[in-house]
């Protein structure tokens, strides 16, 4: 069965009492139970039934169960926002005096998470270049828990190597866990690049238009000990489970994602070729384009799309500002994959509590600005852009 049908066609755990197509919302906090027996034997985890919807619910376990399917992952937790997935699945493997690889391209709050909050509890950062496999062998070993990657970073548009950083961990059983937000699951096969453990913010592309907040862990069950934590310790002790309405609305985003992608990316790259005619636009970064330096390996990874993010270098800081407050039809906002596009400079909002050194340090330029490319018109789109940055 084809992918699209498959996010579709999902079998409900249980049949629904009024034959329902649509998976109810159970918003409920507790469930009863027929005796003791039944009650301590789904507490302790000998049934499936779900006993509190902290930990599970059957609204969220369908929308698990869905993602599960079309990723073929060991198991699916749901969580309150991606920035929960990254922090239940990295507290999930590290514990004090261990290590963390990563790079210094990474989302503004992942890169705080991990460089304090998580240093704070005898957890050691290592930035290095993930592009650099050499470097990556040097900063692994014996203590370090995991390599965690944004397969796309943000906003640098950064790929590495996801295979070659896989022979690596597993060569030191390391798990490789990669935040896979920028290109939808559905359009390459995480387990088969070797990745461990898959991470991704489904507010953005799965919640069908930036209607809900909400984070996935994919777990392919190559991390010993991974899944068990993630269910019996992270679940139970941080509470950062999605709620049934949440699951409920990314469901229905989930059905209509491939057809909502294919239409925002190929709009993302005729947009990205028609901004390199404009003057003022200094440079035009995204992977799609074929002299992009990481175009051939995106492909090979990600397939023929890449995604609906790509960012643009002005003059400076004050043109960039000018570009943002010129925009017509463009929202001055901050996410990714709204139906709607949106415009943001990073360097003043996401990243815009850093210092200017460790801006620097990151790749993340004063005079860049990041688009995110909805539903409309890429014509409608590149008129709003090509005015915008006209002096």
């Amino acid at each position: 069965m084809k992918k699209q049908t498959q996010a579709i066609h999902t079998q409900f755990q249980r049949p629904d009492a009024y034959s329902s197509l649509s998976m109810p919302v159970y918003h409920t906090a507790a469930y009863e139970f027929s005796d003791a027996v039944s009650m301590t034997d789904a507490f302790c985890g000998r049934t499936d039934d779900p006993d509190y919807s902290r930990v599970m619910n059957p609204t969220v376990t369908f929308f698990e169960n869905k993602v599960r399917a079309l990723t073929g992952a060991t198991d699916v937790i749901a969580l309150s926002s991606g920035m929960a997935a990254i922090s239940n699945a990295l507290l999930a493997v590290a514990e004090a005096g261990q290590k963390i690889v990563t790079s210094r391209h990474l989302f503004g709050n992942t890169y705080t998470l991990i460089t304090g909050t998580l240093r704070r509890f005898g957890i050691e950062p290592v930035l290095c270049d993930l592009t650099d496999l050499r470097a990556v062998e040097q900063a692994v070993d014996d203590r370090t828990c995991a390599l965690f990657l944004e397969i796309i970073t943000n906003p640098q548009m950064e790929v590495a190597d996801l295979r070659a950083l896989s022979r690596i961990t597993r060569s030191r059983g390391v798990p490789l866990m990669a935040d896979t937000t920028l290109i939808p699951f559905t359009c390459f096969d995480a387990r088969a690049l070797g990745i461990d453990v898959e991470i991704v913010s489904t507010t953005k592309y799965l919640s069908g238009g930036a209607t809900s907040i909400g984070g996935l862990v994919a777990d392919y069950g190559t991390t010993p000990d991974f899944g068990r934590r993630m269910r019996t310790e992270m679940l139970f002790n941080f509470g950062a489970y999605m709620t049934p309405h949440v699951a409920y609305m990314q469901t229905i985003g989930l059905e209509t994602l491939d057809a909502r992608y294919r239409v925002q990316a190929a709009s993302a790259l005729r947009l990205a070729e028609r901004l390199r005619e404009l003057p003022a636009v200094r440079a035009v970064n995204y992977v799609g384009l074929p002299d992009n330096p990481f175009h051939d390996l995106a492909r090979q990874q990600f397939g023929d799309t890449a995604g609906a993010m790509l960012t643009i270098e002005l003059a400076d800081r004050d043109a960039c500002f000018r570009f943002i407050d010129r925009l017509q039809l463009i929202r001055r906002a901050t996410n990714l994959f709204d139906n709607k596009s949106l415009a943001i400079h990073p360097a003043s909002t996401i990243f815009g509590n850093f210092t200017e050194a460790q801006r620097r340090d990151m790749d993340v330029k004063e005079n860049l600005i990041r688009l995110s490319i909805g539903l409309e018109d890429p014509d409608d789109l590149f008129d709003d852009l090509k005015q915008a940055v006209s002096d």
